[in-house]
């Protein structure tokens, strides 16, 4: 991967906890500094389509515990009888 170079200010004692964790994690410091902006860039990135993008039909209500558990043994049954009839 190509890296490009940037300058940038940063605290004091932001550094020296940086320095610190480079040390005890045994990498370099400019290794954690890489990994901070990637989180930042992934933070701001504006995606193509929202996370929820379809909607769903449904009771209009959050399901109880027993109507989510016997959905999901439903759906593993039925995956399970056509697996075994294949």
């Amino acid at each position: 991967m190509s890296m490009k170079r940037t300058n940038v200010y940063a605290d004091p004692e932001d550094l020296a906890i940086i320095k610190e964790a480079a040390k005890r994690r045994g990498i370099s410091e400019a290794e954690i500094i890489r990994q901070g902006i990637h989180l930042a860039a992934m933070a701001n990135r504006v995606w193509d389509e929202p996370l929820f993008s379809r909607t769903f039909e449904g009771p209009g209500r959050t399901p109880s515990r027993t109507e989510v558990r016997d959905t999901v043994a439903d759906a593993v049954h039925r995956e399970t009888d056509t697996g075994n009839a294949a």
